[in-house]
């Protein structure tokens, strides 16, 4: 598990995204980009063990005094029903369609602070090697129907691979999947 993201929010989590090496640039306009994978609990009150990951991409754009690049890898946890519904919707954007907050952070964090609560997802991010809460707000989620179209060989939505469970998950989803059951092999409400 990174560090900085507290277990009991995991064990807490309907779904989990992650986003490795997004790619931010900026002179003047910026924008950022980044591909990922969602995975989710099965079952209908998500009380199952962790789906098969379906693609998902990430998009934000900015304008101001700005100059530069980095890569981020991100961690979002859904925490709630409402917003694992509306990541599975076609196109969220953070902050408009489902409310973000920066996650908080270290193991014992406590988990039942009023921003927590009421957000639908907490974001995380890497920068040499700690997690850390970030905000996303105004980036969009997408479903990368291409990368899931390449990687089932058939077209799916992300609702049918996570949620409808209509493909297992690739072989190489295996090590993932693996690691979530083991951290957090059950859901807490």
């Amino acid at each position: 598990m990174p560090d900085g993201i507290p277990k009991d929010l995991l064990n807490k989590a309907y779904c989990v995204v992650i986003y490795p090496s997004v790619k931010k640039a900026a002179f003047v306009v910026g924008g950022s980009y980044g591909r990922g994978l969602i995975t989710c609990r099965k079952g209908r009150d998500f009380s199952g063990p962790w789906s098969a990951p379906a693609m998902f991409a990430l998009e934000a754009g900015s304008f101001g005094f700005q100059i530069g690049g980095q890569e981020t890898d991100f961690v979002l946890l859904v925490m709630n029903e409402s917003g694992a519904n509306s990541v599975m919707s076609s196109k969220v954007k953070l902050g408009g369609d489902a409310s973000v907050a920066a996650g908080p952070v270290g193991r014992d964090a406590a988990a039942a602070t009023d921003i927590v609560m009421k957000a639908e997802i907490l974001s995380y991010s890497r920068a040499q090697g700690l997690f850390a809460g970030v905000s996303l707000e105004g980036s969009t989620l997408r479903s990368d129907d291409g990368a899931n179209k390449t990687l089932y060989r058939k077209e799916l939505s992300a609702k049918e691979i996570v949620r409808e469970g209509k493909v297992a998950p690739p072989a190489a989803a295996q090590g993932l999947l693996e690691l979530l059951g083991r951290v957090s092999p059950k859901h807490m409400k």
